[in-house]
């Protein structure tokens, strides 16, 4: 039997938060079913400890997507897991190199792209301001209200779908709507940029503010691949190099235009 080659050089996803209502598992599921790649990068928050802590939830769709991974681990994909601040308590193997069968635990990775740059690839909540030590009550409390937002978005989408209307995030629409979400994004994203250029890499790979995009600023390529729990998108790497991203719904693959990166103040 002729093995088929992977889809793609390499495939970035992250912000999955299994084990929380909001999870998208049935679509992660199917998108790892139809999209291999040499190397499979998880960008942290895959599974959202904080939900389990407070409450179990574990389906059946979020063993499904653990079983994907492992599967495309098992027949020759290179699996990185990238610890987030929702799974932070994977943290405490950091120090012992620990891989979970062929899948390896990192805080954080270089990854070489075939564009001949070095990626800095990592979840990303270092670089935000909430995340200090005296603030992590408020990302706290926000998390509880995000959690609030995402039931009524769930309740709003059933009535969509009963007049046959596309899925609408009311969350993702909020966050483009509000000055402050907009500021708290472009400041990450200038936290991110301005840390590759003191530390000599050429661009960054991240998730955590649950945004997908994909700009320059200032000579560093920003790239985020955005979350599995409003948006569905992921980041790939074809073998000829190009990057793109790319929006998930079931049976439908919504492509961006190729990478056109814009020039912005950091």
């Amino acid at each position: 039997m002729t093995k088929v080659a992977p889809k793609y050089r390499s495939v970035f996803i992250s912000d999955l938060h299994l084990g929380s209502k909001g999870a998208q598992a049935e679509a992660v599921a199917e998108f790892l079913k139809h999209n291999t790649a040499e190397r499979l990068y998880l960008v942290g928050d895959i599974i959202d400890g904080w939900r389990l802590k407070k409450k179990w939830h574990w389906p059946q769709s979020h063993t499904n997507v653990v079983r994907r991974i492992l599967t495309a681990s098992k027949r020759g994909t290179e699996v990185i897991y990238i610890v987030g601040n929702h799974d932070e308590f994977l943290r405490a193997f950091l120090q012992f190199k620990v891989s979970f069968g062929r899948i390896k635990i990192r805080n954080r990775a270089v990854h070489l792209g075939e564009d001949g740059k070095r990626y800095l690839v990592v979840h990303g909540d270092m670089f935000d301001g909430m995340m200090r030590a005296d603030r992590k009550w408020i990302m706290h409390l926000g998390d509880h209200a995000y959690n609030l937002l995402l039931w009524a978005n769930t309740k709003l989408n059933t009535v969509r779908r009963w007049f046959n209307l596309p899925y609408w995030s009311l969350s993702q629409a909020l966050k483009k709507k509000t000055k402050r979400a907009l500021n708290h994004s472009h400041n990450y994203e200038g936290h991110v940029a301005a840390y590759c250029r003191r530390k000599g890499f050429d661009g960054a790979i991240c998730g955590h503010i649950h945004v997908a995009e994909m700009r320059e600023i200032d000579g560093i390529t920003y790239m985020n691949d955005g979350d599995w729990v409003e948006s569905c998108t992921a980041l790939v790497e074809h073998h000829d190099g190009r990057w793109e991203l790319v929006e998930h719904t079931p049976d439908v693959m919504i492509k961006t235009p190729e990478l056109k990166l814009r020039s912005v103040a950091a």
